[in-house]
């Protein structure tokens, strides 16, 4: 964490943020226009002290690394790098990571590299690599695609990728933990995990190979086949052919996602370029993220049967919370993009994509298909579907525009499609105000600012305490990350929590001014202890009245003993105080408390 540390005093989040929007100094804060969203009046607010940012019109905020990444389409590293050569701070080659786990990355590394070299020499240099390479000449699929695209071919045997990489001294366990072999119980002994298929590799948007994917071709089951998860590769992160596409995509600006790897490398080959594809797999809020790095507009083109239409629509609402402009190119039925392509040509899938329906229309019109006839109740029911993921779009002008469109296509007055979004109950009112409780707040700001002081704030937390706090989840990752012995900071909670909290978790860190002290710290915990044993209270006395009305009594006295400790522990925490507290140490906790 040093290097970073190094890179937050250097640089100025002001100078960064002025590239952005023209910035005036108003009290301590500077304040303009907010560079994330159209506005009129200025609500963008940073501040040159806590190197903070927070927008009060749209909720954007974090630090100087998180406006970086969200600006410039970088991801953590490459935000970094960014800052480091713009304030001429030396990077170090290689982040920090114990001896173990940088020789297994490496080592791991070298496997796929291997791997990737052997499957190409399988698929030109085999018998069995001759029926692989006719099944992708039937496909249409050219020499110099498979070439590109480093495709290959496992043979349809138990052992020769183990037996190929024993003859270079690696064990079958490293290949395990690649994810190239499986170990058989039964038979005490490890095996292949593809096996007679045609390899696809995926790769990093640098070119780096860190898994497989495999398409039979002798009907075995599943038809594709994936590597799972290792330690240098996780589902659901990466898209098939970024490291291939990527410039393109930034060129058009938007980025063409389909499902499968015979889609890709059809439309790859018929000169569509700023492309990509989720692996087969649905996509991921992760996938979206990646792709929102190189593009602010995505085209889905799914199969046109049902699971198309629903992994179309998971797409739309994943796009809407990402702040993602999305579009779904309809094929005609019974079409996918590949065999649509073989039919009609590169040119009129073009075509397609320029007539392509937007997210909102193709969302709403799929609701109204569901239905057999459009009764009031229906048409309420999708009012209210469609309100839900409008809700999830952080741009409030966005929002405002899509709940117009709305209105209009499904003939109902605006106005009672804002007051749906409006509706919220008194305590939904209430966390809006603010998300957080005054003691929930303050915590977080101390764990987050005082160093000092968080570590025996830490070693008392326990998840029950925060149940039922919108917190939970950023309390949660402050503690696994105290644990680990890592800090935190915003730009590292944004990759674990849901943006909608790290935009109020930023407003609350600007709000923050006077000086913490330990015991206004074990204050703040006690009263969410006390909040979260009022919760429990109330839920046993809500079953107890249940078993009471069943006439259970075998349940009742057990219940009774546990509300009445909850009780005695409620009337402890309510006559503790926190004023003579002595401690010592980050390794011994030694509190001296009144009760």
């Amino acid at each position: 964490m040093e290097v970073i540390d190094q890179i937050r005093q250097a640089s100025s989040i002001i100078e960064i943020a002025s590239q952005y929007t023209s910035l005036r100094l108003r009290g301590k804060r500077h304040v303009g226009l907010c560079p994330f969203h159209p506005e009129k009046a200025p609500s963008f607010t940073v501040d040159e002290e806590k190197q903070l940012y927070h927008c009060f019109g749209c909720g954007a905020g974090g630090d100087i690394f998180t406006l970086v990444m969200e600006k410039e389409n970088l991801s953590f590293p490459e935000a970094l790098k960014f800052l480091a050569e713009k304030y001429n701070i030396t990077l170090p080659e290689r982040r920090k990571m114990s001896p173990q786990l940088k020789k297994l990355e490496e080592q791991l590394s070298k496997i796929n590299e291997d791997t990737l070299a052997f499957f190409k020499k399988n698929l030109f240099k085999t018998k069995e690599g001759e029926k692989a390479l006719s099944y992708l000449q039937k496909r249409k699929i050219s020499p110099e695609i498979i070439q590109k695209l480093k495709i290959g071919y496992a043979l349809n045997s138990w052992d020769s990728l183990i037996s190929f990489f024993q003859g270079k001294g690696v064990q079958p366990n490293l290949l395990e933990k690649a994810g190239l072999a499986l170990h058989s119980e039964k038979k005490k002994g490890y095996y292949d995990r593809f096996r007679g298929r045609i390899i696809f590799p995926i790769f990093t948007e640098s070119g780096k190979p860190v898994a497989f994917g495999g398409r039979t071709i002798f009907d075995a089951e599943p038809k594709y086949l994936n590597s799972p998860d290792t330690p240098i590769y996780i589902k659901g992160k990466l898209l098939y052919g970024m490291n291939f596409c990527k410039d393109d995509i930034r060129k058009k600006g938007y980025v063409i996602l389909v499902e499968g790897y015979t889609d890709f490398l059809t439309l790859f080959q018929a000169g569509i370029t700023n492309l990509a594809a989720s692996l087969g797999t649905s996509l991921t809020s992760d996938q979206v993220s990646f792709a929102r790095r190189f593009a602010s507009r995505m085209i889905v083109s799914y199969d046109a049967d049902k699971p198309g239409i629903k992994a179309a629509e998971r797409a739309i609402s994943l796009c809407f919370e990402k702040g993602v402009q999305i579009r779904v190119l309809s094929l005609p039925q019974g079409f996918d993009p590949d065999s649509y392509i073989h039919k009609f040509g590169g040119d009129k899938f073009k075509e397609l994509a320029q007539k392509s329906t937007p997210g909102l229309k193709f969302l709403i019109d799929t609701h109204l298909q569901k239905i057999k006839e459009e009764s009031a109740e229906e048409k309420a029911q999708i009012a209210k579907n469609i309100v839900i993921e409008i809700e999830k779009i952080p741009d409030p002008v966005v929002r405002s525009e899509y709940l117009k469109q709305t209105s209009e296509q499904l003939s109902i007055d605006e106005n009672i499609l804002r007051s749906m979004i409006k509706r919220k109950s008194t305590e939904e009112k209430e966390m809006e105000k603010g998300t957080f409780l005054n003691a929930e707040k303050r915590l977080l700001q101390i764990l987050l600012e005082e160093k000092e002081i968080a570590p025996y704030i830490f070693a008392e937390i326990k998840e029950e305490y925060f149940h039922g706090l919108k917190s939970k989840p950023i309390f949660n990752a402050l503690s696994e990350n105290f644990r680990k012995g890592k800090s935190s900071s915003l730009h590292e909670l944004k990759q674990k929590v849901d943006p909608t909290l790290i935009s109020s978790l930023s407003k609350a860190m600007l709000e923050k001014e006077q000086n913490a002290s330990v015991e206004e710290a074990f204050e703040c915990l006690n009263t969410l202890k006390q909040l979260s044993l009022e919760n429990l209270a109330r839920k046993l006395n809500a079953e107890l009245a249940q078993l009471e009305r069943k006439g259970e009594k075998e349940k009742i006295l057990p219940l009774i003993k546990q509300i009445q400790d909850t009780k005695k522990e409620l009337s402890i925490l309510s006559k503790r105080n926190y004023q003579n507290l002595s401690y010592s140490n980050r390794d011994g906790v030694e509190l001296e408390r009144s009760e």
